[in-house]
């Protein structure tokens, strides 16, 4: 996948731009264009100019020799950087073209922790915008509904409904009449019709009823 982020095709070799007295006063920037990095044992050759494109980064101070960064050498002249090489590959390609392109099975979780690393924050930015992208993202599922018949007495309706919860939702109330006699009234008897839809149990929904669903149960066993 590739996202689009800063425009690069018109920026300035920074460290190219130097004139000849600057660069005879930085001893890390010499008249090749080219730097060979180690990342974490992997080779990478690229150039100065992709380097500096993000003044305020690790890789910008790398090539001026920043005094303040301990930058060991290997045997062949690269640096050595202890990163991971497999996220390092996308945060170079971005400073090469502007892109941020991530091979399959790469989490942009990986990428973000060397962009920050490298502090590039265009970069930084990119990465968190499309992890909040990702994360927005719902998955369609077709919605099961559960349907329960729940038989009450008049004088119970009103106890059960305030008991509906846990996604309980009431659908229909059918009277059949009345059926039992207490004293002298008759107590009215309902049919309540209440339905719940069922998720996937993998986006953590749990099939295991709480207390006030287990009540709606109970009620519902008397039919």
């Amino acid at each position: 996948m590739a996202d689009k982020s800063p425009d690069f095709s018109g920026s300035v070799d920074q460290c190219s731009a130097l004139s000849p007295e600057q660069r005879m006063q930085s001893p890390g920037i010499g008249a090749s264009k080219w730097v060979r990095l180690n990342v974490g044992g992997t080779y990478f050759l690229t150039t100065r100019q992709t380097l500096c494109r993000d003044s305020k980064s690790f890789l910008y101070r790398l090539c001026q020799a920043d005094p303040d960064l301990d930058s060991d050498k290997d045997e062949t002249g690269a640096y050595l950087i202890d990163r991971d090489p497999t996220y390092f590959g996308p945060v170079l390609n971005y400073l090469r073209h502007g892109k941020l392109v991530l091979n399959r099975g790469l989490a942009e979780e990986g990428v973000l922790e060397e962009a920050e690393f490298y502090n590039i924050p265009s970069l930084i930015k990119l990465i968190k915008d499309k992890i909040r992208e990702r994360d927005c993202k719902t998955v369609q599922l077709p919605i099961k509904h559960v349907y329960r018949v729940l038989q009450c007495q008049e004088e119970e309706l009103t106890q059960m409904v305030s008991t509906m919860s846990d996604g309980w939702k009431f659908e229909q109330l059918v009277s059949i009449g009345s059926s039992y006699n207490y004293g002298n009234e008759d107590q009215a008897e309902f049919l309540c019709v209440v339905s719940k839809e069922l998720h996937n149990q993998s986006y953590g929904t749990s099939s295991e009823p709480s207390e006030k669903a287990k009540i709606l149960q109970e009620q519902g066993s008397r039919m």
